[in-house]
């Protein structure tokens, strides 16, 4: 029997369970940080000794994404200058001739070595699999744009940036997911839109979702979901196998880069399995990145760099933000789910439910650029900020459903479902606590320990750790800053030295913009579901100057 991806209509062994489970990270992460604060009152030197054995487990945790975010940037790089157009030829050319195409060009740079050689391996992974891809000329691009309340300004930048793209426009398909209960304004700009680019894709039209379907809550899933299901007709009437057909879903400001559907493409053929895998790029926030205020910019650069990191590890990679797969998987699995807010990460847990466990994502270096969420004034920018990040640390309303879920279904192998388990766990627990615990709490056990402290082996060795913690914690947000610095677009304008440099000064706060806007949002998120506060979705408002 098929696993139903919902909280809602459960009998009542399983209600019991989702309620259980809803209350395990909030409870968690409150239990740890209550927890601490009690031990430095009660036990000072045992809550010392076990800050310090945390704070040891925190630098290496930081020097391990440190390494994976350099390796990750580098590999981006690298990636930038490929010429996918004719490496997916190439790829076509592998069905016919089944070896891996000869090696006797000269390659100069060490950076195209690199690249050479990851993709040789890739192509070896390919023959070894036997799983062809379908020919370029018969493979297809669906893109769903869900539209509330973005108008012309924001929508249509990401719509050209398509259109500037490498990637023939004519083998693309673009919906825009509009809202039945949008404004009229936003409804004429959208029409506009389909206007003035029709012609230039191979079909771009509207879907309008209505409001108040039964079973529905009001998230973006119901409106993505809605439009997928036409396309669906769409394909099906001109007799587009679901196979051949990649779908990628696009946040209303999301921008990608020229080669982002050439790389998707080639990631899609090159990968064995691709009916059960995701695609993930890795998101930026830069179209209107200069304009944003300073801790907006660098908590979405923070996003960007745990994206980066997590990419090193596709093992245990969740899809977030704009993602793509195969359209068929997305069938199958009965699309996003329409009763939850965290479409993003819900459509990977479905699909790896789904197929047992043989299901992931992979990683595409190549990135799309998307907006930092913006106000009115610094209280209104703060407050759409918060919301959004709560919003993102709503994702925790999976965890419940995935516990749910690998406890009856035993054909996921039990590593697969312990692994993951104890990751989703952890990824929540840390994001709402390690921070309280780094700014406050560590410094618990030396204020209340008094005498006791200061005669122990550990008020010695405590300064020292300290020093060696603070040191590498400072090389770390030195690496960080640099790699903020190249990733960054160039501001073209007389500021752009000024701007560098004020940015580097930024990172000077970022314990703090972390704590109240990292933390506090995912500690908020996971209070309100251990609680049975639900959310809904919040659409961030965004702007840009000068219509950029």
């Amino acid at each position: 029997m098929e696993f139903l991806y919902t909280r809602h209509n459960l009998d009542a062994t399983q209600s019991k369970l989702e309620r259980f489970f809803e209350i395990v990270p909030g409870a968690l992460s409150w239990g740890i940080i209550i927890g601490m604060v009690a031990l430095s009152l009660a036990k000072p030197l045992l809550a010392a000794v076990i800050m310090i054995a945390f704070l040891l487990y925190w630098v290496m945790r930081l020097i391990y994404m440190n390494i994976f975010l350099v390796l990750s940037y580098f590999r981006l790089e690298t990636e930038k200058k490929i010429d996918w157009s004719k490496r997916i030829k190439e790829i076509d050319k592998l069905a016919v001739e089944k070896k891996i195409p000869s090696d006797n060009i000269i390659i100069a740079g060490f950076k195209e070595k690199i690249a050479n050689l990851t993709y040789r391996r890739e192509v070896a992974g390919l023959l070894k699999s036997g799983q062809f891809p379908p020919a370029f000329e018969n493979l297809y691009h669906l893109v769903l744009i869900p539209v509330i309340k973005e108008g012309l300004n924001i929508v249509e930048p990401g719509i050209a940036g398509i259109l500037s793209g490498q990637y023939p426009a004519s083998r693309i398909v673009l919906i825009i997911a509009l809202e039945e209960s949008a404004k009229i304004e936003v409804k004429a700009d959208m029409e506009s839109i389909v206007q003035k680019y029709k012609g230039s894709f191979m079909d771009i039209f509207i879907v309008i979702h209505p409001s108040g379907l039964e079973g529905e809550a009001r998230v973006k899933g119901a409106n993505i979901a809605y439009s997928a299901k036409e396309a669906a007709r769409y394909f099906r009437d001109r007799g587009i196998a679901f196979e051949n057909v990649i779908v990628s879903c696009f946040d209303a400001d999301t921008v990608p880069q020229g080669n982002y559907f050439s790389c998707l493409t080639y990631h899609f053929m090159i990968t064995p399995e691709r009916l059960k895998a995701s695609f993930q790029p890795i998101p930026v926030y830069h179209n209107n990145i200069w304009d944003s205020a300073s801790f907006a910019r660098i908590i979405d650069i923070g996003t960007s760099f745990f994206q980066l990191v997590e990419a090193t590890n596709p093992n245990k990679l969740v899809t977030f933000s704009s993602h793509s797969m195969s359209f068929k998987a997305l069938v199958d699995v009965g699309f996003w789910p329409v009763d939850m807010v965290s479409d993003d990460s819900a459509i990977f847990w479905k699909a790896f439910i789904h197929f047992n466990g043989d299901y992931r994502v992979v990683p595409v270096y190549t990135t799309v650029s998307m907006d930092v969420a913006t106000g009115n004034s610094f209280r209104e920018t703060f407050m759409n900020i918060y919301k959004q990040k709560r919003r993102w640390a709503w994702g925790v309303e999976n965890f419940p459903i995935v516990i749910r879920a690998f406890i009856v279904k035993r054909s996921i192998p039990v590593y697969k479902r312990i692994n993951f388990g104890i990751k989703l766990l952890e990824s929540f627990v840390s994001w709402a606590t390690w921070s309280f615990l780094l700014a406050f709490i560590s410094w618990l056990p030396a204020i209340f320990s008094g005498r006791e402290f200061s005669t122990s082996t550990v008020y010695y060795i405590a300064p020292r750790i300290r020093g060696v913690i603070f040191s590498l914690s400072s090389f770390g947000l030195l690496v960080c800053m640099v790699i903020s610095l190249l990733l960054l677009p160039a501001r073209k304008d007389s500021n752009a030295a000024l701007s560098k440099i004020r940015h580097s000064l930024e990172w000077v706060f970022i314990p703090i913009i972390i704590l109240a806007l990292s933390a506090l949002p995912a500690l908020d998120a996971q209070t309100r579901l251990m609680l049975g506060k639900y959310m809904e979705f919040f659409v961030t408002d965004k702007s840009r100057k000068n219509g950029q």
